[in-house]
């Protein structure tokens, strides 16, 4: 409470013509204004500020509701004036006033129809209910003091009334909504409530006043527009079905994937609102003049219109909460969106007190000295010069951060120098150009983008997209030749190029953002499988944007914070939650090529990245699928997953598979069956096809009695399996196996088997033996070639099984080797121990580090085969000198 609420009231009345006549003309509210001035007016007051229920008469009605606005008014100009409402408490209020005001009057209007009954769904039988939808400010609960109200009428279904008039639900409804517009918008003696806009409606005026669901449904399906995307985004039922209306509006208004070509229909937009606003000179208009409150709201709706439909948390009303929202996905810089921030609550709190001055709904600044001082002191500055200074450096903050998003690069750009040679590609022979530009193979140069201006797929792009798509060409040609291998890196694109050619949005992403072309054509030249992995995934495109969050370490526990943020916003859609899945296990992959690239990783330390990766979406998978178990017996499953060989060893390449086991610890009846269809379920959810793709390959064939096995096993049935009736290849696969996901202390189970089983005393002759026949079994059907550093005497395969004879060897000796700590690290603790000789150890070391970097390279570039050079031949010798010391009939170890 002010300290003298009378000289706050006064204080208000010297800035507000309106308030001082209203509080001369109505003592009563100076008496109620007075008495409550220390709170806010909130909706138990507006509930209880008449008997609403019992004013039937319309009459009745418009009188309460605009004596309630009277109200309303004159607290929100008081408090404001005088420092006891923020920007929030204003733009709600009046919000809440609007809404309470169209329930109100919606309940007035039908209980003044009582001769036509209630109307009849003629499908459902139901009664119906006239749904109310707030657009604009309104639907985003941001109304401004003397604002209008956007508002749309639909009705579920189609019928007629049940009284003894009877009549078309869409007549009642019509009636209906007349009345209500009737009873807030029709001026008084005691004035109006708001002024209704019913022009956002289908078809707009010539539209029909309410429509049914499925009439909506079909004007937004075939003729709703960009624009009508925008004003979408804030719609909110006042009334009625709110959850039946989200379901059906939200397709239309959030894409499914992301949209870029949002950025040309709000820019569209935008200039046709800056010609009217050049034609009626309105530069004075904070709201749609440059700088002002619009292009803020265009700046958060942009990115609400490309990615709301990939992030379900971009689907705000707000704007400020949305601006908010950007900043935590670093899609907008925090600094820019503090920024932001300010201008905006700047314009709005200067919105309202130009409308406080005489309850008008302007947004232009005054012409007369009089009001320009009133606003100037309301605003807290000492005079009318000091004011437009602060008013236009506000303004070219939003100009800067605006253009910033909006302006398109190329749109004041030259046509660029190799605009001709694409554009005459089929009537020029272009060789000696493609020459002189550095390309190692004009001939295939020529021939491969002349095919492509030939093809059927590039005739068929419609005209806007051939623009956008015959403008990336010529830049992509030159940024082609920066690279050692331009021919091969131009080839690439090309086939992406081609791949995304009728998919409009990812041009404009490349478009709306050139300097992606660079980074795009950095990934292409280093490797093939990354041009591929992009063609299958355009979507990945999108990484491209931020070069920070591209090239920025993992950090694994903000990551998988996000993953279940994304999965939670998919409750109750499995189809969504596997693509959300997918979406976030190939942009992490992308990510960490594109730093594997760059030269971020070693190997080694690559492959604990995706192999964190491959533990992070498992782990989702299983909590998630478990949730979509009908009749399961717990919330949290008593199950966890093993991964074997390269995840097991966290050697995972972009594209390997994963080779896993499901074990489970629970005693219910039911465990067996549960878990068994929650190991299909995931089973399906990582190798289905998608829109999305596939997430992983797996391979489940290590579980006990392989594929004739079942698919899950009891922790004591593998500990049984492992004791006494697995292969000795069996267990030389346990030494590369780990708990990856699920429940920790089955985990702890698994790990104290597998070390019981390795420390197992051993027969070293039976299992040399036994060792060699496998590898020799291996060799028969995967042959050893100097090129497969994978299969090759002295290759991969071999410093592996060396190291796994040593642990099934001497682990009950040695506890170190029972440690998953990698094939290098654990031929250090053989050398250490005395096993192996220390120099063949490091030899060995060195040689299973340089095949790892070939094999990677070579997949890199989507070959089976590397390079044979007098090096690689040393490093086979240095491993098969190794292999002899360690499996010598002459070696007692």
């Amino acid at each position: 409470m002010p300290a003298n609420p009378e000289h706050a009231i006064a204080h208000s009345r010297a800035f507000s013509l309106y308030l001082d006549r209203l509080l001369t003309a109505r003592p009563e509210q100076h008496a109620l204004l007075l008495s409550r001035l220390h709170q806010p007016l909130d909706a138990a007051e507006m509930a209880g500020f008449a008997d609403w229920d019992l004013l039937n008469e319309p009459d009745s009605m418009a009188s309460a509701l605009r004596r309630l606005r009277q109200a309303v008014m004159a607290r929100l100009i008081t408090r404001d004036h005088n420092g006891l409402a923020n920007l929030d408490e204003v733009v709600s209020t009046i919000s809440l006033l609007a809404e309470f005001a169209v329930q109100q009057s919606l309940a007035c209007a039908c209980r003044s129809l009582p001769q036509y009954g209630q109307p009849i769904g003629e499908d459902s039988g139901e009664v119906q209910q006239l749904i109310v939808i707030g657009m604009g400010k309104l639907g985003g609960g941001e109304l401004n003091v003397s604002s209008d109200i956007d508002l749309i009428f639909i009705y579920p279904e189609g019928g007629e009334t049940s009284g003894p008039r009877k009549i078309s639900n869409h007549e009642y409804f019509s009636q209906v909504g007349k009345r209500i517009i009737s009873l807030i918008n029709d001026v008084t003696l005691d004035g109006q409530v708001f002024r209704v806009d019913m022009r956002l409606r289908p078809y707009g005026d010539s539209g029909p006043l309410v429509m049914s669901f499925s009439a909506l449904e079909n004007y937004l399906l075939t003729q709703g527009r960009e624009w009508e995307r925008y004003a979408w985004i804030k719609a909110k039922a006042l009334t009625g079905d709110i959850a039946g209306l989200s379901d059906m509006v939200r397709p239309f208004v959030y894409r499914k994937y992301l949209d870029y070509n949002a950025y040309g229909a709000m820019r569209e937009l935008h200039a046709q609102i800056r010609r009217e606003v050049a034609r009626r000179d309105m530069v004075d208009n904070i709201k749609l003049g440059p700088g002002g409150i619009r292009e803020v709201e265009f700046i958060a709706q942009v990115f609400q219109l490309i990615r709301g439909g990939r992030d379900k948390s971009l689907q705000l009303r707000s704007t400020r909460a949305t601006l908010e929202r950007l900043a935590e996905l670093r899609l907008l810089e925090p600094a820019a969106v503090a920024e932001l921030q300010e201008a905006y609550a700047f314009l709005r709190n200067l919105e309202h007190r130009l409308q406080y001055l005489d309850d008008q709904q302007t947004q232009t600044l005054p012409s007369g000295e009089e009001n320009q001082a009133r606003i100037a002191a309301s605003m807290g500055f000492a005079g009318w010069q000091d004011f437009l200074d602060a008013l236009n450096a506000e303004r070219r903050k939003v100009t800067r951060h605006f253009e910033q998003v909006f302006i398109l690069p190329t749109e004041t750009a030259p046509d660029h120098p190799l605009s001709c040679l694409w554009r005459d590609i089929c009537e020029q022979d272009p060789t000696e150009q493609l020459a002189t530009l550095g390309f190692d193979d004009v001939p295939g140069v020529a021939g491969q983008l002349r095919a492509l201006a030939q093809s059927q797929r590039y005739q068929q792009i419609p005209l806007t997209g051939r623009k956008k798509f015959d403008a990336l060409i010529p830049p992509l040609i030159e940024v082609s030749t920066h690279f050692p291998n331009p021919a091969a890196t131009l080839s690439r694109i090309i086939g992406l190029m081609e791949a995304i050619s009728r998919r409009a949005s990812y041009l404009a992403l490349l478009t709306e953002y050139p300097q992606t072309l660079q980074r795009l054509a950095t990934l292409c030249s280093a490797s093939a499988w990354v041009s591929t992995y992009l063609t299958r995934h355009p979507i990945l495109l999108d990484e491209l944007l931020d070069a920070r969050v591209l090239y920025a370490t993992p950090d694994w526990p903000a990551l998988t914070a996000q993953l279940e943020e994304q999965m939670a916003q998919c409750d109750g859609d499995i189809e969504a939650k596997m693509d959300t899945l997918r979406h976030f296990q190939h942009a992490q992959a992308f990510r960490l090529v594109a730093q594997d690239i760059a030269g971020m990783w070693t190997v080694e330390a690559l492959s604990d990245q995706l192999s964190l990766l491959a533990d992070t979406v498992l782990d989702a998978t299983l909590r998630h699928a478990w949730r979509d178990i009908p009749s399961r017996h717990t919330d949290t499953p008593r199950f966890a997953i093993i991964g074997y060989g390269k995840l097991g060893g966290k050697e995972l390449g972009y594209a390997s598979d994963l080779d896993i086991i499901f074990l489970y610890d629970d005693e219910h009846p039911d465990a067996t069956e549960l878990y068994s269809r929650l190991a299909r379920k995931m089973s399906t959810w990582l190798t289905s096809a998608t829109s999305a793709g596939v997430l992983y390959d797996i391979d489940l064939r290590l579980r006990p009695n392989g594929a004739s096995g079942l698919l899950v096993s009891s922790l004591a049935a593998f500990r049984n399996y492992q004791e006494k009736q697995a292969w000795v290849w069996e267990h030389q696969a346990l030494t590369r196996a780990r708990y990856v996901a699920g429940d920790a202390t089955i985990g702890e189970g698994f790990e104290a088997i597998r070390h019981d089983v390795l420390t197992q005393p051993r027969e070293l002759a039976k299992l040399r033996s036994e060792v060699l026949a496998m590898r020799q079994r291996m060799l028969e059907s995967h042959p050893s070639h100097e090129h497969d550093v994978k299969n090759a005497r002295g290759g991969i395969i071999d410093i592996e099984f060396i190291v796994q004879y040593l642990i099934l060897a001497h682990a009950g000796q040695l506890p170190a080797f029972t440690r998953n700590t990698g094939n290098i690290a654990l031929l250090a603790v053989a050398a250490e121990a005395g096993l192996i000789s220390p120099e063949l150890a490091e030899q060995g070391r060195a040689a299973y580090r340089y095949y790892r970097k070939l094999q990677h390279a070579a997949r890199l570039n989507e070959s089976s085969k590397v390079e044979v050079n007098e090096t690689l031949r040393q490093h086979y010798r240095q491993a098969q000198a190794l292999w002899q010391q360690v499996f010598s009939t002459d070696n007692p170890a």
